[in-house]
């Protein structure tokens, strides 16, 4: 197959492009980057001419869409560059989707499900009205309700893939990376790890969900939403006490402070359908 990954040069699809050219697939990245590789597309998917270019000159079969401005504390920060890229930007690749029929797999976020007090199957957004606690998380479910309004109106083929806490080899910490890059960071560097007391998180390995995506264009069903999701729920603190145990002689402390505002409480999520379609 031919296959293009948007966010080609970031955690995920990194590692994506590696597993994807293993399997002898025809595969092309595009991040915002300069890159000499002949198979490598500098682009600003929010620029409608730079991704119609690309997609106009290629019979692409899959585009796993991974790129996106990333966090919650990041979409406050830089929040032109969150809407510009996840709201335009993935509308422009839905409006060439319409045109050219490629199958689409869209990367979405466990923040979707806002502060849902339950476990967060794949339809609660269906059942209750959620309110989406910060710019990513109303961004990412703004490109839900895109994607969903082009399958409707003009029969696009896309697959959702809800996120939940990806960890694993690959993520470069910065100051907007996930709980786990912060606290191994923190270790590293021997500052004391900031835990808000009363949260608690579902996380995911990064190579169980790179083995799923490598499945889905076999049993690709469009228009369903998938938790991406280990089994195991843990509290922060349990997780920063992970961290610091394996991390040696680290001199970090946790220190317990009040709840995040913005932030979700609990995530407790199920990967029975998951499960059950991809094994």
């Amino acid at each position: 197959m031919k296959i293009l990954i948007t966010g080609g040069l970031g955690t995920i699809g990194r590692l994506l492009n590696y597993f994807l050219l293993k399997k002898n697939h025809d595969v092309f990245y595009l991040d915002l980057s300069h890159n000499n590789d002949k198979n490598y597309y500098r682009c600003d998917i929010s620029k409608y001419s730079q991704i119609s270019e690309i997609l106009n000159k290629n019979e692409f079969d899959i585009v796993y869409h991974t790129g996106a401005e990333f966090g919650r504390w990041n979409g406050e920060d830089f929040y032109e560059n969150v809407w510009m890229s996840n709201a335009i930007g993935t509308k422009n690749i839905i409006r060439l989707q319409e045109i050219h029929k490629f199958k689409l797999i869209f990367f979405s976020s466990s923040e979707v499900y806002g502060d849902y007090e339950g476990i967060m199957s794949e339809d609660v957004l269906e059942k209750y009205p959620i309110k989406q606690m910060n710019d990513y998380a109303i961004s990412k479910w703004s490109n839900e309700m895109q994607i969903k309004n082009s399958i409707i109106q003009f029969n696009t083929e896309t697959v959702i893939l809800r996120l939940f806490n990806t960890y694993g080899p690959g993520e470069v910490y910065n100051n907007y990376r996930s709980v786990v890059a912060r606290f191994v960071n923190n270790c590293i560097k021997n500052e004391d790890l900031i835990v808000y007391k009363g949260h608690k998180r579902t996380s995911t390995y990064i190579m169980d969900l790179i083995n799923v995506c490598l499945k889905i264009p076999d049993n690709f069903k469009s228009g369903q939403t998938y938790n991406i999701a280990g089994d195991d729920v843990h509290t922060t603190e349990e997780l920063a006490n992970i961290v610091i145990k394996n991390c040696g002689d680290t001199k970090s402390k946790i220190i317990i402070k009040d709840s995040e505002i913005m932030t979700t409480r609990d995530k407790v999520t199920t990967n029975f359908k998951i499960k059950k379609d991809f094994n």
